[in-house]
C-alpha cells in the first residue's frame, strides 16, 4: 500500500497528485468538504467541492464562496486520481470521501453514524485499503439506544412538563442534532419554539425538502407567556443565558452522546440528559471499519490512543492522525 496517495500535512489531509485537500483546517486553494459543521467546512478556501445536499448549509454558514457540488456516488477525476462522495449518515449531505489511484483506495470518513434517523441519507460502507476514521466515541461505554427509544424519552419528558405548564428547554447543535430532535417530537403535545440559530438552519433544510414540524422562531416580540408548556430548542451555548431566562418555569435538558457519562451530565447541571449522538458509538465504529475491508486504519479526533491500541490488537495496521477536527464537547454554535 502507498503512503503517498494521501498525506497528513499541516493544513489538513492532502492528496499531492491532485493537489487538493480534504476538510482542511487552514486556507488552501482547493478543498473537498465532507459536511457543513464548522470544524470541517472552514472559511478562506479558494474553491470548495461538496455534495449537492451539503451545499445549502455550507453556503449559509460561509457566505459567498466558490462552491461546486457533486451527487453521491459520482466520480470526479483530478490528474489521474478519482474522488467520490458517499453517504455518512451524520448530518444532511454529509459524506465519506473515496480516493482511488491505480486500484488503491483510501476513504476519509469525515463524521458518521450508522443509526438511521429519518433526516439523513443512511450511512453506506465503502470498501477500501486504508480507512481514515473518526473515533469521537471510541470507548465501549458509548452504546446508543435505538432512535425511537430516545424519541419516546424526550416526548415523555415534554408531555409531563407541558401538563404542569413548564417549558421544556433542550440544548442541541443547530445543524443535525436539532433537526433530528424536531423530526422525533410529537407536535400534538404543544408548540415548538426555536432559537434563531436553529430556526435559520431549519429554513435552509426545509428549502431542500427535508420535512420538519412547524416551529416558531423566538424573537424579542414573541409572547412566551402565551406558550407555557412549549418545547424550546436552542444551541447548548444559549442555555443559562438571558435568552433562555425568558422561559419560566422551565426544565432543562441536553441531547448529546456525552450524556452517557455521569460526570458530563453533572457539569451541565441540566435536569435531564438524553443520550443522542450524530456520531457512531463503539459498536458502530467497529462495524463500519469491518465492513470497509480495510487492512490499515488511521483514527482521528476522539479516544485515539485507546481505539488505536484496540484496533492493533484486532490485527489492523492502525495509526493515529492528529487533526484540528472537533467533537460534541465544544459549543461552537
Amino acid at each position: 500500500m502507498s503512503d503517498t496517495l494521501l498525506i497528513f500535512a499541516p493544513r489538513g489531509i492532502y492528496c499531492p497528485e491532485a493537489d487538493i485537500y480534504i476538510d482542511p483546517w487552514r486556507p488552501v486553494d482547493r478543498a473537498l468538504i465532507t459536511h457543513g459543521h464548522a470544524d470541517h467546512a472552514r472559511p478562506g478556501m479558494g474553491h470548495y467541492l461538496s455534495t449537492a445536499e451539503a451545499a445549502p448549509v455550507i453556503r449559509h454558514r460561509l457566505g459567498e464562496i466558490a462552491l461546486d457540488t457533486v451527487p453521491y456516488g459520482e466520480t470526479v477525476e483530478i490528474n489521474g486520481v478519482r474522488f467520490s462522495f458517499h453517504p455518512a449518515g451524520h448530518v444532511p449531505g454529509s459524506a465519506q470521501i473515496r480516493v482511488e489511484r491505480g486500484g488503491e483506495v483510501w476513504v476519509v470518513s469525515g463524521d458518521y453514524k450508522l443509526q438511521t434517523d429519518g433526516i439523513n441519507t443512511p450511512f453506506e460502507p465503502v470498501r477500501c485499503n486504508t480507512f481514515i476514521t473518526e473515533c469521537t466515541f471510541g470507548l465501549p461505554v458509548f452504546n446508543w439506544a435505538p432512535s425511537k427509544v430516545v424519541a419516546d424519552e424526550i416526548n415523555a419528558w415534554w408531555r409531563a412538563n407541558a401538563a404542569a405548564g413548564v417549558f421544556s428547554i433542550c440544548g442541541a447543535y443547530s445543524l443535525g442534532k436539532a433537526q433530528r430532535i424536531l423530526a422525533a417530537l410529537d407536535p400534538s403535545i404543544g408548540p415548538i419554539l426555536c432559537h434563531g440559530a436553529v430556526e435559520a438552519t431549519n429554513e435552509v433544510l426545509r428549502g431542500q425538502g427535508i420535512g420538519l414540524p412547524e416551529t416558531h422562531h423566538v424573537t424579542s416580540d414573541t409572547d412566551v407567556k402565551a406558550m407555557r408548556g412549549a418545547f424550546v430548542l436552542a444551541p447548548p451555548s444559549a442555555l443559562g443565558s438571558t435568552w433562555a431566562g425568558r422561559f419560566k418555569p422551565a426544565s432543562t435538558a441536553f441531547a448529546s452522546g456525552w450524556m452517557a457519562l455521569r460526570g458530563v451530565r453533572r457539569r451541565r447541571a441540566a435536569d435531564r440528559g438524553f443520550v443522542m449522538s450524530d456520531h457512531a458509538d463503539w459498536a458502530g465504529l467497529n462495524t463500519a471499519i469491518r465492513e470497509t475491508g480495510a487492512e490499515r486504519v488511521f483514527v482521528t479526533h476522539g479516544y485515539t490512543s485507546v481505539f488505536q491500541r484496540y484496533l492493533s490488537e484486532q490485527g489492523y495496521d492502525a495509526g493515529i492522525v492528529e487533526t484540528e477536527f472537533g467533537d460534541e464537547t465544544e459549543d461552537r454554535e
